[in-house]
């Protein structure tokens, strides 16, 4: 990786832009254009996109849903808790690697009370700030997590996740249970909006990266090659890697929907095509980056240092992505989970 700071990936942004709530129908969000060879950018709406691509265009879409994987509880002292599950213990469905948010992180050996017949017990070991968590219920714990936990909506939307959230907060593609935060850029895709890129010539496929603790933490290095991603998994069935594959060999063009699409196509990228399987990446993408699948991106606005503004710099070029995002500051638009997005051709 050539020698990249922090410090690079900044911009300003006024807090009245970051988005709190979703648009009053998925479609409804505007849209910026990109286009990498002019270099002009270009201001439309969303509901636009059908008319953009081009007949065998494929978008590739993430299928992962958001599990309800935050949990409010009591310890044994009275005190309050929250938890966010971050990852399963393998092996063990009742195990769980979790950050707690309290006054004083409980105790090894110590019980949380979540509901009547639903606790947990702090267990030794976990990597900080993370414990390990061992659930106990009267009932299956994805049950009991459906009935007592909540969406855990990112932490620049400043309120607790509400009823509506259950359902804007998950891609009309979600299908996979696994994910701590929505592939945001698939929230802006109505079935009407479906249905016109479907007879338009547009193709779809599924992908499959469940989003990791990763996305809540901050990047805290300022040279970008000593940080190490988290591992997130991810899947590609054969009969999307077929569908892919195709697609290049016929020089059709292959639309990521979302950067953790782009993360699953160039981590089982083999010279020029993709490679069927399951397991965990930490791909780490950077401007210098040589994409060898991905075509254009539909994406939303991202955070200030952030690693999936890196991605996406590194895919339209950072002065160019940069003079985007002073655009997008001054004509007012939406910004991150539940903002506008853009289409990087």
């Amino acid at each position: 990786m050539p020698d990249q700071r922090l410090s690079d990936f900044d911009f300003s942004l006024p807090d009245e832009l970051i988005a709190q709530y979703p648009a009053p129908s998925r479609s409804d969000s505007r849209l910026l254009v990109l286009n990498r060879d002019s270099r002009v950018i270009e201001a439309t709406e969303f509901a636009e996109l059908p008319d953009l691509l081009i007949p065998g265009d494929l978008l590739v879409v993430n299928d992962t849903r958001v599990i309800p994987a935050r949990l409010f509880g009591i310890k044994d002292s009275g005190g309050k808790v929250e938890l966010l599950l971050t990852r399963r213990e393998p092996g063990d469905d009742e195990v769980w690697h979790c950050l707690v948010k309290a006054s004083r992180s409980p105790r090894e050996g110590s019980h949380i009370s979540f509901a009547d017949n639903f606790t947990g017990v702090v267990l030794p070991g976990g990597d900080e700030p993370q414990r390990r968590i061992r659930f106990h219920g009267s009932d299956d714990f994805s049950n009991l997590l459906q009935r007592h936990g909540e969406l855990p909506l990112p932490p620049y939307i400043r309120r607790r996740a509400e009823k509506q959230d259950t359902e804007r907060y998950q891609t009309l593609f979600a299908a996979r249970e696994g994910a701590l935060a929505a592939p945001t850029a698939g929230l802006h895709f109505s079935r009407a909006v479906l249905d016109r890129l479907r007879s338009r010539g547009v193709e779809t496929c599924p992908v499959t990266l469940h989003v990791g603790i990763g996305t809540f933490l901050p990047v805290r290095v300022e040279n970008l090659s000593e940080h190490r991603m988290h591992k997130e998994l991810f899947e590609v069935s054969e009969s999307s890697a077929l569908t892919i594959n195709e697609a290049k060999e016929q020089g059709r063009r292959v639309i990521a929907l979302g950067t953790t699409s782009v993360r699953v196509l160039e981590s089982v990228a083999r010279t020029g095509r993709v490679a069927p399987g399951k397991g965990e990446t930490d791909l780490f993408i950077t401007p210098g980056f040589n994409f060898q699948i991905v075509d254009a991106l539909v994406t939303n606005f991202h955070l200030p240092k952030s690693t999936l503004l890196m991605l996406v710099s590194a895919f339209a070029g950072k002065e160019f992505l940069l003079q985007a995002y002073e655009k997008a500051v001054r004509d007012r638009f939406r910004f991150f989970s539940y903002g506008d997005c853009m289409l990087i051709e």
